[in-house]
């Protein structure tokens, strides 16, 4: 049938007899070239339009997109337009024509259409704008479809939710890949959740620098953890897990907050590893806890002192908006004040208004003892928000940034604490106390850290403990020191050596040169070998630590990128370099995990609390893989392909 309509457009043509030489009359020329032509039946003139000629010449049509010419007479038929429609380089596929060309459209309409690809892209754009799978269903969106391509094949929901799970097993087998040729260990965070349907979630991420010494943040599975929650439940989990992505050898850190369940799972899993030989320093380093929480108890401990005056803060901010007449006073306030109205800026912006509010409305009062400790409270709160920043980033490396800041925040509570105000000396007090029993704890491994930091290394450590000890900080920089060197001979003795094609050639040289040297003068030789062991022996060869440590540090204010510092460094100083790939890689907080928690609570929101646990895996963990820190690079792909 095909066949057929191809030719009967091959023969269809315009056909018009040639005028006559010498018409007889006007009336009768026109009357003879109505009835000797053909009606256009094509679907191609609606693409072109003929063009006016003269007398004989012969009739030309263009191209209604390109404007290009082609001769329309009958004997040439329309093979050449049809040809010309498929490489116009002016013609849209999308154009409204072929919406009324029927079934035979597909002739005409681009070859590059793929419905696979199609599928795809809809699932990519279902797991990154968290839509429903009932979006491939929508009226507008086939309508749409339709619009761009008359014979889209529609897909149901149900064959969407297929294609994300094979999506998502093929993703899989792509970080299982990318994560068995990293170069370094691979440090972890994992938390538990209850989704609306009260269903128990274990989210595990994992963070690791890759060959390209660019810091990645993966979560590689978001499970469902059916009760009970305690430490040998969590424990079995975890481990079923890491056994399952093939990185139980690989672990080398991993932050938790402060749940006793935690603890106790933590404990197991160290065993286990230790028991394998699996862990860096026996696992003295293997657990560490949330930064970020551990502030925020310190805060939560403090803020119970300044309760008062926060909340008298609120009242006047609520006696202010009470109602349209103290709205009108205030506001004249903050003009005769000579403040920006505009701003939604702080209480403490606005305290001269206040205090002029105070004046003109004698039921609004507000001592000036109030707005003086809310200063200080801003103050000394301002060290913990900006050391939470920094503990919550999920893109760069925080374990160096971890000491400096938590310096200032020690530095100013003992300072706090010596304060001659008794109102922040007792708050400080309270604070110092829980403080002083996660930084005993856990300082040591962060510390180390910062060594690795070209800024600062060891002399900020030393001169930190100074600041905080006095005389008695030496003891306390020794620890560092030791827990330093340790670490990095065991790395020495782990990291694989060089290529010992080096030491072949060398070795191929020294024969080379003894065939043509004579017997006494290799025997000068040998007692310069002699000489120099003995001049080595007296002075202990430096290791890559060393040398390190012994070249002057950069300038602390300079932009640095520490990863790309250590990239450049790699090959100098090999042993130091893996070392620092796995120290930095350490995250100090578990922000990762409750990002993801709160990806999955608009996943699993009340209008899809039926969602399967595997279903709601797919989408959490393949969201993340393909464009969580890329964006649409991932769409852009695809449609290069």
């Amino acid at each position: 049938m095909k066949e057929d309509i191809d030719l009967e457009d091959e023969l269809d043509e315009v056909a018009e007899l040639p005028l006559p030489k010498k018409a007889k009359t006007k009336s009768k020329s026109k009357t003879s070239n109505k009835d000797n032509k053909r009606r256009r039946t094509s679907h191609v003139w609606s693409f072109f339009e003929l063009l006016p000629t003269k007398d004989e010449e012969k009739p030309t049509c263009k191209c209604k997109k390109c404007g290009k010419e082609y001769i329309a007479a009958g004997a040439y038929g329309t093979g050449n337009l049809k040809r010309h429609l498929g490489v116009c380089p002016r013609k849209d596929t999308r154009d409204v024509g072929q919406l009324i060309l029927g079934q035979n459209a597909t002739s005409v309409s681009s070859p590059k259409f793929d419905p696979a690809k199609l599928r795809e892209l809809l699932c990519a754009a279902i797991t990154m704008h968290e839509l429903p799978f009932r979006f491939v269903e929508y009226v507008g969106i086939r309508a749409i479809f339709s619009y761009l391509y008359v014979d889209v094949p529609n897909i149901s929901k149900n064959t969407a939710k297929n294609d994300l799970v094979k999506m998502y097993k093929r993703e899989k087998e792509r970080m299982k890949f990318f994560l068995t040729f990293a170069p370094g260990r691979v440090c972890l965070t994992f938390d538990l959740w209850t989704s609306i349907a009260t269903d128990g979630y274990m989210c595990v991420t994992a963070h690791f620098i890759d060959a390209n010494w660019v810091l990645q943040k993966r979560v590689l599975n978001f499970c469902h953890m059916p009760p009970p929650h305690n430490g040998v439940s969590l424990f079995e989990k975890v481990y079923k897990l890491l056994s399952m992505w093939g990185i139980e050898n690989k672990i080398f850190c991993v932050t938790l907050d402060n749940a006793s369940s935690n603890d106790v799972s933590i404990d197991m899993l160290r065993t286990q590893l230790i028991n394998k030989k699996a862990l860096v320093c026996n696992g003295e380093f293997f657990h560490l806890r949330c930064c970020a929480h551990i502030l925020n108890l310190v805060v939560q401990d403090g803020l119970k002192e300044i309760d008062i005056v926060v909340q008298k803060i609120r009242e006047s901010i609520k006696y202010v908006r009470g109602s349209q007449g103290r709205k009108k006073s205030f506001y004249e306030s903050v003009k005769q004040m000579d403040l920006d109205g505009k701003k939604g800026l702080s209480a403490l912006y606005y305290r001269r208004a206040f205090q002029h509010l105070e004046l003109t409305d004698y039921n609004f009062k507000h001592t000036v003892d109030e707005w003086k400790k809310t200063e200080k409270i801003k103050k000394f709160l301002t060290v913990f928000y900006d050391a939470t920043l920094v503990f919550s980033g999920t893109k760069y490396p925080t374990t160096n940034l971890y000491f400096p800041q938590v310096f200032i925040v020690y530095f100013t509570l003992k300072k706090e604490s010596d304060s001659e105000d008794e109102y922040m000396r007792k708050m400080a007090d309270q604070m110092l106390v829980k403080f002083e029993k996660y930084w005993i704890e856990f300082s040591v491994v962060l510390a180390i850290a910062v060594v690795l930091d070209p800024r600062y290394k060891l002399p900020f450590i030393d001169w930190c403990y100074q600041k905080l000890y006095g005389y008695a900080s030496s003891l306390q920089y020794l620890k560092v020191r030791e827990k330093l060197f340790a670490m990095f001979g065991e790395y020495v003795n782990n990291v694989p050596t060089p290529s010992t094609s080096s030491g072949m050639a060398c070795q191929a040289t020294q024969e080379i040169e003894e065939q043509y040297v004579n017997e006494g003068s290799l025997s000068m030789m040998q007692e310069f070998d002699s000489f120099h062991s003995m001049d080595v022996g007296r002075q202990a060869q430096k290791t890559q630590l060393d040398l390190y440590l012994d070249e002057p540090r950069v300038d602390r204010n300079a932009k640095l990128n520490i990863l790309a510092f250590w990239k450049g460094n790699e090959f100098r100083y090999l042993e130091l370099a893996a070392m620092a790939c796995d120290i930095l890689s350490i995250p100090i907080s578990t922000v990762a995990s409750e990002s993801t928690f709160s990806v999955g609570g608009r996943v699993i929101d009340q209008f899809r609390s039926a969602l399967k646990p595997d279903v709601v895996e797919a989408l959490v963990c393949t969201r993340d893989w393909l464009y969580a820190d890329i964006g649409n690079v991932f769409f852009i792909y695809m449609l290069a392909e």
